[in-house]
């Protein structure tokens, strides 16, 4: 048998522009890395959570979703980071237990692998390779994309997802016959829900891309040539694709974060008691095994739904309301209940049955239901809640609630209770320790008891005031209430009744929410509650961004004038502002041109122009002008996304300008004359930053005043 010996040859095409700008990528981006070995502004922030990842300590973070920090967290479990440091301020050194260079790898790595993303999207956009080099050579150069992305910061990260959804979008549309096409367009959801999954500003890109294959999806329906069967797959594909795909991401990171962050940490206060008693250890140390009926005789603490202003719990104290108010409105003297936001022996209440003498738990225990009358007996001052038309303290259109005393005074006790709960089931529902959400409306007037919000004056110890609400309509989170501890009373006498109180609970069940409750709870928190921002010496408005008349300093040696400032590179911000104003005018004076039937340009280049004006413009818009609708404190990071799309729009229009409009060669000469002068400018820019954008060599006070070529530019200089 006579074997055959078969040629097998493989070819391998590489594109050396393409290795050669992911080289110099790496390079203005790694080098270096692990200086400063001290925390740089934000770093301050983001450190904070990645130690608690590193301890799997529960926290909320409300300026974003978890994805991004899980990919910080990556990098420190990588490097051995076992979470102890205190990250209390900017510029403190990091300890020998940190491990520097693996905490800022990846936004680094993912700030270098942009440049890369750059070149393939412009090309994908139909540019020459040229084009696409100068637009590496831009981004390269771009001092404050460097910056953002050799720190534990994660625009750098942000970025890299954006750029990747749109080229795998672009390369899905114009892969018709392609083996690989729907591996792009699965690609373009899973980058689109990591981006939102590491910002929420990824929301804005991905809309756009939704935008566009909407748009795409039309031309789709009225292809002819495709069979009914054949629109409606395509249809559905994109929509699992683009739609669903991310939402079950978007869910998985927040499964991977619930799952990781078990242990109960500094953040549980903000979130309710039921999602506070699934963690390990705080409440659930606290509230374990607690009887879950509650009955006639239970002794509680009621604990608001609401978080605003803070969460707290239903209080009274041996004090009474003043006689009369500032104001000169008098008040009825009772002993007066609050919310307060810290756990108390006066937090605790008896739940009486107002037909019986008893405050202790009968055999068996006699459940209270859906809409039971009870009475509330505060247990360390056995005074019952009361309520009557009495204006409250801060909040005179609604009712005073007081602990009823009686003064023998014609001021009758109303202080019958009706329990409502909320979230029922059934109208026989039984009130359940920390899962019924109940609402006590007051028999006599009708008025919900209600977290007002206010703050009490020293003489309520400047706790917060609850009140009687008889306008009460709708679901109000300030009035609603949770049994958060709870045990069944077994002292009939006060003074016995104070010890038990005092003691901890000690039964044995435990209670767990399922994922999806605990997703919508911390979405929610998430999107509504907010901290008390302050203004920020370094904060700035988007109309400042623009020109750059603002920057951050983000570290500044002990002892030197070596510093690290946000600053960019001020040639490359202009030109892409000139480039965004000249594509507006070329795009309108080709738009009514064609609409007086004038050609100037071939249809695939109008067609072209339009594409990249969708993507680079449109970029720049949606993750630019909705800063102008948000009341949060801005940075000059946020504008980053914004103008990296930018940014990528000065060669496209390059380019177009010298294909299209210039017609002679003397014209083309003299353009590539200028192009070739605004690249040597942009390096120029990029090399008198460099010392400010990687922290050395210190500069002197009169090199660092000579950098300062704005007034409004805030450069730190050290008096020697």
């Amino acid at each position: 048998m006579q074997c055959v010996k078969l040629p097998i040859s493989v070819a391998v095409k590489i594109n050396l522009l393409l290795v050669a700008v992911t080289l110099s990528a790496l390079l203005t981006r790694l080098y270096g890395i692990h200086f400063p070995k001290a925390v740089v502004f934000d770093e301050v922030y983001y450190g904070q959570f990645l130690s608690l990842y590193m301890k799997q300590v529960f926290f909320i973070d409300e300026s974003g979703p978890p994805f991004g920090h899980m990919i910080l967290a990556l990098g420190a479990y990588l490097g051995g980071f076992d979470g102890n440091f205190v990250w209390n301020r900017i510029g403190a050194e990091y300890t020998s237990n940190v491990p520097v260079w693996s905490l800022r790898v990846i936004p680094a790595l993912a700030g270098s692998f942009c440049i890369p993303l750059a070149y393939l999207l412009v090309v994908e956009l139909g540019c020459s390779h040229s084009t696409a080099l100068g637009a590496c050579v831009l981004l390269l150069m771009e001092n404050s994309l460097i910056v953002q992305s050799r720190f534990m910061l994660l625009e750098s990260v942000l970025i890299f997802f954006l750029l990747l959804a749109v080229l795998s979008y672009l390369r899905f549309h114009k892969a018709h016959n392609s083996s690989f096409r729907w591996f792009w367009l699965v690609t373009c959801g899973v980058s689109c829900a990591c981006g939102i999954g590491v910002k929420y500003m990824g929301v804005f890109t991905y809309f756009l891309l939704l935008g566009l294959a909407a748009v795409h999806t039309w031309h789709v329906i009225g292809d002819r040539t495709l069979s009914h069967g054949k629109v409606v797959v395509q249809i559905l594909v994109r929509f699992l694709a683009l739609v669903v795909l991310p939402v079950i991401m978007y869910l998985g990171f927040f499964y991977v974060h619930l799952t990781l962050l078990y242990r109960s940490g500094p953040h549980d206060q903000m979130m309710s008691s039921a999602f506070q008693a699934s963690l390990e250890g705080g409440l659930a140390r606290i509230t374990q095994g607690q009887p879950l009926d509650v009955a006639f005789g239970s002794q509680v603490t009621l604990r608001t739904v609401s978080s605003k202003p803070v969460p707290c719990w239903l209080h009274s104290h041996k004090a009474n309301y003043p006689v009369r108010y500032e104001n000169g409105r008098g008040s009825s003297h009772q002993q007066q209940v609050t919310c307060y936001p810290f756990k108390d022996v006066n937090n605790w209440w008896i739940i009486k049955d107002p037909g019986r003498h008893s405050l202790v738990v009968s055999s068996p225990p006699r459940p209270v239901r859906h809409g039971n009358i009870i009475q509330l007996l505060h247990g360390m001052t056995s005074r019952y809640l009361n309520t009557h038309d009495v204006a409250a303290p801060m909040s005179p259109h609604s009712q005073e609630v007081t602990g009823y005393i009686d003064f023998n005074v014609s001021m009758p006790a109303q202080n019958l209770w009706r329990v409502d709960i909320v979230n029922r089931e059934s109208d026989r529902e039984i009130w359940k320790t920390i899962l019924s959400e109940v609402r006590l409306v007051h028999v006599n007037t009708s008025a919900v008891l209600k977290l007002s919000g206010a703050s009490l004056p020293e003489w309520g110890f400047k706790q917060l005031e609850v009140v009687g609400d008889k306008i009460y309509k709708g679901y109000q989170q300030s009035g609603v209430w949770n049994v958060e501890e709870h045990r069944y009373g077994r002292s009939q006498e006060q003074k016995e009744r104070e010890l038990e109180l005092k003691s901890p609970t000690h039964s044995d069940i435990k209670r767990n929410l399922t994922f999806m409750a605990k997703f919508l709870e911390l979405q929610w928190k998430m999107l509504t509650v907010k901290n008390e921002e302050s203004e920020h010496k370094y904060s700035s408005s988007p109309l400042e961004w623009i020109t750059m008349d603002t920057n951050i300093a983000y570290w500044l040696h002990p002892s030197s004038n070596a510093q690290i400032q946000l600053i960019g590179n001020i040639v490359n911000w202009a030109i892409a502002n000139l480039s965004l104003v000249v594509y507006c005018l070329m795009f309108l004076t080709y738009l009514l041109r064609r609409r007086r039937k004038v050609e100037d340009i071939p249809q695939d280049s109008w067609e072209q122009l339009i594409l990249a004006g969708v993507i680079c413009f449109g970029g720049w818009a949606v993750n630019y002008l909705p800063f102008f609708l948000m009341e949060k404190t801005l940075f000059l990071y946020h504008y980053l996304p914004a103008l990296t799309f930018k940014i990528l729009q000065t060669p496209i229009v390059i380019e177009h300008l010298y294909i299209h409009v210039l017609r002679s060669p003397a014209q083309r000469k003299a353009f590539g004359g200028v192009i070739l002068a605004v690249l040597c400018s942009v390096y120029m820019s990029y090399h008198n930053l460099s010392p400010l954008t990687y922290g050395q060599p210190a500069l002197s006070s009169d090199e660092l005043a000579a950098l300062r070529w704005r007034e409004s530019w805030d450069i730190l200089l050290r008096k020697r």
